[in-house]
């Protein structure tokens, strides 16, 4: 039988463990980078080619519409491969990534996010002669999403 006081002590340690947890969970600017490196190999990533069209601004984090594209025309030597997006406070730094195959159309994609705060996002494309190209954008969050505060 379990005292009032073992279930106290019980119940507080499970919440400790919670809250760190939570922290754990939140990617950090080191976690975007690693998951970039995943990704790209440790490759150069370039300035440019790739456009990340994001509002700078926005009052929620639940839904915010963001656009990746490598816009332009692109001869086959330059197909573009895969658009990843990363971000360096939610919970996961790789927020999803799309390939494209040989008879796949322009290289672009228009989701929903959700973003825990304000933060910095990035854009990397992967083209076909194995160059990368980066696009990066700070947005301010005013009402955060994903995560709560403890």
């Amino acid at each position: 039988m379990t005292t009032r006081r073992q279930f106290l002590e019980g119940a507080g340690a499970l919440t400790a463990l919670s809250v760190i947890h939570l922290r754990a969970a939140q990617a950090t600017p080191v976690a975007m980078q690693a998951a970039i490196d995943a990704v790209t190999g440790g490759a150069v990533l370039r300035p440019g080619r790739v456009k990340l069209d994001i509002p700078p601004l926005v009052e929620n984090g639940n839904s915010i519409q963001c656009t990746v594209s490598v816009p332009g025309p692109t001869p086959a030597s330059d197909r573009v491969r895969a658009l990843h997006l990363f971000n360096e406070k939610n919970p996961q730094p790789n927020m999803f990534g799309v390939r494209f195959g040989p008879r796949a159309g322009p290289a672009k994609f228009t989701t929903r996010i959700r973003l825990a705060g304000t933060q910095t996002l990035v854009a990397v494309a992967k083209l076909a002669d194995g160059s990368f190209w980066v696009d990066r954008v700070e947005v301010v969050v005013t009402l955060a999403a994903c995560v709560e505060d403890p």
